[in-house]
């Protein structure tokens, strides 16, 4: 049987390609692997992160209707980091705006969320020291 764990590729519906490609190269220090006029693909350590422009989407998932970015968030992607503060101070300095945190959870982890331009959420986390 041919094992499903090896995850490769994220592809992200997003409404304005370029604003959202300008994000992720700003925020995450990303630069495109790939990119045409609907697409930008992006590596963030060992995963290809496909920001595909919203009206490319139906082909993909057809017969099943993407939601609108307005609906809300359905899926959180978690970056670890040594210090979440750092990284606050960071994201803050690039003009982007935090959800929440930073946040000691109950779990074990400090951590802080924050959304991209097509309202995919992105959060923080720091293992806290027992």
């Amino acid at each position: 049987m041919t094992s499903l764990n090896n995850l490769e590729c994220v592809t992200l519906f997003v409404d304005d390609l370029a604003r959202t490609r300008a994000f992720y190269e700003a925020v995450f220090d990303a630069r495109p692997i790939y990119s045409d006029a609907v697409c930008t693909v992006i590596g963030l350590g060992g995963v290809m992160v496909n920001l595909l422009q919203e009206t490319e989407a139906p082909q993909l998932v057809e017969p099943v209707v993407p939601a609108a970015s307005s609906t809300g968030p359905r899926m959180l992607m978690t970056i670890r980091v040594t210090d979440v503060d750092e990284a606050c101070t960071r994201l803050r300095q690039s003009g982007v705006k935090l959800v929440n945190g930073p946040i000691d959870r109950p779990w074990g982890r400090r951590t802080a969320a924050f959304s991209d331009p097509s309202g995919h959420m992105w959060e923080i986390a720091q293992e806290i020291a027992a």
